[in-house]
């Protein structure tokens, strides 16, 4: 099949298709009019590939682990290295994770004590205070 109907099976789009092409993830043959021509099994490649890019690898990953997948599912036989390669990749999600939840920690601590100061009215920090008002 062409591209475009591969593209057309998995609902990804031509661009992408070459992009994993690019990464060495699709091999698709070459017709005798250089149209690129990919078997059937790609359809069940480019799955794997939307999987595991869901799972936050990166292409480079991919490339490592995709001989190991099997199934449509998260399914991989387990390859020489392989648990060792997805275990640092989710020790650096949760490194990632941490940094995040204390980064949010701190915009909350400086809400709270931004707000323990006001009383009762907003201003703008380059803003005069404002003045009272005459009844």
């Amino acid at each position: 099949m062409l591209i475009g109907e591969l593209s057309r099976r998995t609902g990804i789009h031509t661009h992408q298709l070459r992009y994993y092409e690019a990464q060495g993830l699709l091999e698709p043959a070459r017709g005798a009019n250089g149209y690129r021509e990919y078997t059937d099994d790609a359809i069940l490649t480019v799955a794997q590939i939307r999987r595991l890019l869901e799972a936050g690898l990166s292409t480079q990953d991919i490339a490592y682990l995709l001989p190991c997948a099997t199934g449509e599912g998260p399914d991989l036989e387990p390859c020489p290295e392989l648990l060792t390669a997805l275990r640092e990749r989710l020790h650096g999600l949760d490194e990632h994770i941490d940094m995040l939840i204390r980064s949010r920690q701190a915009l909350h601590d400086y809400i709270d004590a931004t707000e323990r100061r006001v009383s009762g009215q907003y201003r703008t920090c380059d803003s005069p205070t404002p003045e009272p008002t005459r009844s």
